[in-house]
């Protein structure tokens, strides 16, 4: 996560993130290094990965194809014995790559969404998941704007959009019943996933409501909503759908650059991400199945699900050694993710197989929309990066308390310069001390808000290690949100 020091103001950021690396995992390195973007051999020499070197084109060289001589016309098939074993033969390759064709076309027809993302119900066309709800209809059924769900506020205020007046709507507590809960939340991506569903005071300042017609008999939960600028209970909907944002750690401040370490419980939604066993990136769990990480984590060729594994619950690497960590099925970066100035730097992971959570193992809470936080935070950064810059990686998982820096302070000329975006969020302290460094790359960036822990950022780049006017920068989740939540639709 370091950026070079001697980058000019106003030059992109140069990154590095090294794994972690136990005493003598490997034997020793041949005397040349293969290329750290080569095909993975039996014996992988981890690189410092991500590398984020300048790359500089090169021609590769053309390929030698050896190309076999025919066989002489009739050579095999002579005898009548062998015509009729060449038929055969030939008969049998046709009908195998008759049926791998026909496995390539039905694969292709169930996944024929998986890039565009949603699947139009009534006409079978595909749009891409930006046209969810955005208040224009690209299904010619409409079901791109019909099941736009989503959580307003640190309270959990459920809302649904409206097509016809192209704004968002709290849904009020009348004859609600959990199983519309249930629905809800599997709209927004939280497969099998529910908590709780209760009746609080409106604090979003609505004047209008969606609100339940119960004499529309058994339709579809959202043909049952209907406006209304009444609403009897004088409460609204909050909807929990995974029990997020637990820690057995409120107020303890610890550090990873100048700290101390964590213990078991303090941060449950770290994990470690590993390829080939060394420690690479951090991130945020989410849901059992959901990961949060950073896009610059799993540029090419780590862009493929195969090379990764996660641990969770586990505080020291070298504990790690003895476990497989859970597999990835699924690796999804952010479309306008920008290598060069790592802009929408976020990604997402999905699991093969669910995480257990226990009182180690926990989901953190995503922002909603309508949270504040005040301009200077406080917020808490967790991981295995180094101590100090140009360390090692840490055994031992670290934390460390960090304040929230307004744009301007982060863009002015003795800080950055104008190379934050709106996309990205800075914390730290301008005097330096504490700070992420190289190998905590993914990693959250959390506030503790109504006793709940959010994740607000994952740790992204920054210029060396707790420098002084160089604090951390880190993807801001609060912009990605909806982004995660479709993604989580998808493929869930």
């Amino acid at each position: 996560m370091a950026l070079n020091p001697g980058s000019p103001p106003g030059v992109g950021p140069y990154y590095e993130n090294h794994g972690y690396q136990n005493e003598s995992p490997y034997p020793p390195r041949p005397a040349v290094v293969p290329s750290a973007y080569a095909v993975y051999p039996a014996q992988y020499y981890p690189p410092t990965v991500p590398q984020y070197a300048p790359r500089v084109l090169t021609h590769a060289s053309t390929p030698v194809i050896h190309v076999q001589p025919k066989s002489p016309s009739g050579t095999l098939c002579t005898s009548r014995t062998r015509r009729v074993l060449c038929i055969t033969v030939a008969l049998g390759a046709l009908l195998a790559g008759a049926l791998a064709a026909a496995f390539l076309l039905w694969r292709f027809m169930e996944d024929k969404c998986s890039v565009s993302g949603m699947e139009c119900g009534s006409s079978g066309t595909c749009i891409s998941p930006s046209h969810w709800c955005d208040g224009v209809l690209h299904c010619p059924g409409g079901e791109d704007e019909n099941r736009c769900v989503r959580l307003y506020g640190p309270n959990f205020i459920l809302q649904v959009y409206s097509a016809q007046r192209k704004s968002w709507h709290p849904v009020c507590r009348d004859d609600w019943s959990e199983s519309y809960g249930r629905a809800a939340c599997q709209d927004m991506g939280y497969r099998n996933s529910f908590y709780s569903s209760q009746g609080i005071a409106d604090d979003s300042g609505a004047t209008s409501f969606m609100k339940l017609n119960i004499s529309a008999g058994n339709v579809d939960l959202y043909k049952k909503l209907y406006h209304s600028d009444v609403c009897s209970s004088k409460t609204v909907v909050s909807l929990r759908c995974i029990e997020c944002g637990v820690s057995q750690k409120m107020s303890r401040q610890s550090r990873i650059v100048g700290g101390t370490g964590a213990a078991l419980g303090d941060w449950p939604w770290q994990v470690s991400l590993h390829v080939q066993g060394i420690h690479v990136c951090g991130g945020s769990i989410i849901t059992p199945e959901w990961i949060v990480t950073a896009a610059h984590c799993v540029e090419e060729p780590l862009n493929h699900p195969r090379y990764w594994s996660a641990f969770a619950g586990v505080l020291r690497q070298s504990f790690m050694f003895y476990g497989n960590g859970y597999r990835v099925e699924k690796v999804i970066s952010h479309p306008n993710y920008d290598s060069q100035t790592k802009n929408n730097d976020i990604a997402l992971m999905k699991l093969q197989t669910p995480l257990t959570l226990s009182d180690e193992v926990g989901p953190v809470c995503l922002p909603n929309p309508g949270m504040t936080l005040e301009p200077a935070q406080a917020c808490w950064i967790s991981g295995w990066g180094a101590t100090h810059e140009k360390g090692k990686t840490s055994d031992m998982l670290n934390a460390a308390v960090v304040r929230l820096l307004e744009p301007w302070q982060c863009n002015s000329k003795h800080v950055y310069n104008g190379l934050v975006t709106p996309a990205m969020i800075c914390a730290g302290y301008l005097q330096g001390d504490v700070d992420s460094c190289q190998g905590d790359s993914g990693g959250p960036l959390v506030t503790l808000k109504s006793s709940i822990w959010w994740l607000i950022g994952d740790t992204s780049w920054g210029s060396g290690c707790a420098k002084p006017n160089r604090p951390g920068v880190y993807g801001n989740v609060t912009v990605f949100t909806d982004w995660i939540y479709r993604q989580m639709r998808v493929n869930s």
